[in-house]
């Protein structure tokens, strides 16, 4: 796990985008797989997922790194 957390430490916007890319390839596949929608449609549906993602992914890591930083450990 520490081997993980060094790595993203160290690669924090090749991170970020991978996690943006994967969150757009998975909601692709699957409005492909659920809904009727038009290709422009499910590209604009599959863009707001990979950001809320992405904010999410984010908004974890600034938490994450305030607690750590400021030793507040349970």
């Amino acid at each position: 796990m520490e081997s993980l957390q060094s790595w993203v430490s160290e690669h924090k916007l090749s991170s970020i985008g991978t996690v943006w890319a994967t969150a757009v390839g998975a909601s692709l596949a699957y409005s492909r797989a659920t809904t009727p929608l038009k290709p422009s449609l499910r590209l604009i549906h599959a863009r707001m997922h990979a950001q809320a993602l992405t904010l999410a992914v984010l908004s974890g890591a600034a938490v994450y790194h305030y607690y750590d930083k400021n030793g507040n450990h349970n």
